[in-house]
């Protein structure tokens, strides 16, 4: 059961916001889902818990009993958000208001984003600013950036060499 912290943030380009839901793994620190759209909505939280659930199923990982800790946005209390973890039998968990220390580990993602690529630069389109996300995500923050508390691996490291480990002992 490794539990999975969510929350979204909406980033302006130009042409309008852009708003990024993303699903952490907080075991290995790796962002296993994601999606981004002009709108805040349910549909959004939906579509990046089933990235994750897609990401860990061709990994060949139950997400069965995976707990996903959220704030308290309505995309997150949504019934079409409560149906999509009963039906990959995921538990929803929430933090308490106010408390910003509940999703610290997705507050500290978003505080490499915004530093890292949203304070770099201005773009003119969402889609501009939606590859450059989708970009630092996956080649950056997965591949490239050390993390101290996985033993200065990166996430994608961390979890081949651990699966490595779990396969020999089993």
């Amino acid at each position: 059961m490794i539990p999975t912290v969510a929350t979204t943030a909406g980033i302006q380009a130009r042409e309008g916001k852009l708003y990024l839901c993303a699903v952490k793994d907080v075991w290995s620190n790796r962002i296993v889902g994601y999606s981004m759209a002009e709108r805040m909505e349910a549909a959004l939280a939906v579509a990046a818990v089933e990235s994750a659930v897609a990401r860990r199923a061709t990994a060949g990982q139950d997400v069965t009993g995976c707990v996903l800790h959220t704030d308290r946005g309505s995309q997150f209390r949504s019934r079409k958000l409560q149906q999509t973890l009963f039906r990959h039998r995921m538990t929803g968990s929430m933090g308490q208001v106010g408390a910003a220390g509940d999703n610290a580990a997705m507050e500290s993602f978003f505080s490499l984003l915004q530093k890292n690529v949203l304070n770099r630069q201005t773009w003119n389109t969402r889609e501009q600013l939606r590859i450059a996300i989708l970009t630092w995500i996956e080649r950056t923050y997965h591949r490239r950036r050390r993390q101290a508390a996985l033993g200065r691996l990166t996430p994608i490291e961390f979890e081949l060499i651990m699966n490595q480990v779990a396969d020999e002992a089993a």
